[in-house]
């Protein structure tokens, strides 16, 4: 047999089984994100029942039907795991019902594409809320080349996931080292409080740099574009910071418990709100990207967190920040870990490319599979 259509509805179906004899808990509950894993669950789960959960079997799919305010994204998942996943009963559970006419790991290429995502939001529908039903899920018509060739590119796709999975654990292993190191001189060496290391740089945009310098500082510990309308706001009192000085915002209150900090990495200085604090380093004593390492660590959120006051907005300021202590061995040390964490964070880099690359290639797979389809007809 070569190409046939199918609805579908015609391969899969719901899974409906529930968690009602509280067989996993907590720490089975899973979340989903757009990009189409399963996550840790991000919801307050004090006091929620977890017999209405549903299971999601190892090979079974899970997705999430609100599209809206989505990213342009559907949230799916397929469970490659050996372990049985427990998700909210708002979620979609199923699994392929025609083995012999779909693999599992081909439909989640399939799921895997833009198109696909392009395909669920334009066939969302509701009015407060656009949803992609189960209902519309099983009205997909999808071309099916034979099972061999189905496997032949799910084969290719896993020696990629294979290989990119292989080089992430290399990556956390190198992460492991870093962090070991830190932890090491944290124990052997006393901390000092870093505010006669620092100090604030609270220089104007006089020299007037354009609103393409402008930036706002994430969560994420990074610089990233404004997303202020900039429309009619003089920059006149926009701090600068030059290269390698560290900016970070005060208010710690709303901000999922982590502190917004950034280090320009740059070559070109930034403009930042002047609401923002800058400071720069004595880098004779005190390396800039020393100091940001230390302070992007989840340690120093809890900490920031911890030591923020205020009542309509918690802060922590600079000088909360001038007490904060950390171990300061000399230049040569700081250098050798900036090394480690430098080829890490190159190494990540790598790794995000990878999985970039993979995603991307999901399309190509099921060109590649359909148009082998058709020449199988052929011969």
């Amino acid at each position: 047999m070569a190409l046939i259509k199918y609805k579908l509805g015609e391969l899969i179906q719901l899974c409906e089984a529930r968690n009602e004899d509280l067989q996993y808990n907590i720490d089975d509950v899973k979340g989903i994100s757009i990009q189409k894993i399963f996550i840790e669950t991000k919801a307050d789960m004090s006091g929620v029942s977890l017999k209405p959960y549903y299971l999601v079997n190892p090979d079974d799919f899970a997705y999430v039907t609100v599209t809206s305010r989505n990213g342009e994204k559907i949230t799916i998942a397929h469970n490659t795991t050996e372990k049985t996943y427990i998700v909210s009963s708002s979620y979609v559970v199923f699994r392929i019902k025609e083995k012999n006419l779909l693999l599992s790991d081909y439909l989640f290429i399939y799921f895997n594409r833009p198109e696909f995502d392009r395909y669920a939001r334009f066939n969302s529908w509701g009015s407060a809320r656009e949803t992609f039903s189960w209902e519309d899920m099983c009205d997909i018509e999808i071309e099916l080349p034979p099972i061999f060739v189905q496997q032949k590119y799910v084969d290719i796709y896993n020696a990629m996931l294979t290989n990119q999975k292989g080089y992430e654990q290399g990556l956390e292993d190198l992460k492991l080292v870093c962090d070991a190191y830190i932890e090491d001189l944290r124990r052997k060496m006393p901390c000092n409080p870093i505010g006669k290391y620092i100090s604030e740089y609270n220089v104007r945009n006089e020299i007037g740099l354009p609103l393409d310098s402008v930036r706002g500082i994430a969560t994420s510990k990074e610089f990233i574009n404004t997303k202020a309308d900039m429309n009619g706001v003089s920059l006149n009192n926009y701090k600068i910071v030059e290269p390698g000085m560290i900016a970070f915002i005060s208010d710690t209150s709303r901000r999922a418990d982590k502190m917004s900090l950034a280090l320009n990495q740059s070559n070109e200085p930034f403009l930042v709100s002047s609401i923002s604090t800058v400071v720069k380093t004595n880098e004779s004593e005190l390396a800039s990207r020393y100091l940001y390492l230390f302070l992007s660590r989840t340690e120093f959120d809890r900490y920031a967190r911890f030591h923020s006051w205020g009542s309509a907005r918690e802060t922590f300021s600079l000088d909360d920040m001038n007490d904060v202590a950390i171990p300061i061995p000399g230049l040569e040390i700081q250098k050798a870990i900036l090394e480690i964490h430098e080829v890490y964070a190159a190494r990540k880099n790598i790794n995000e490319k990878l999985k970039a690359q993979i995603k991307n290639i999901c399309p190509i797979l099921i060109k590649g599979s359909i148009e082998e389809g058709r020449r199988t007809e052929e011969a």
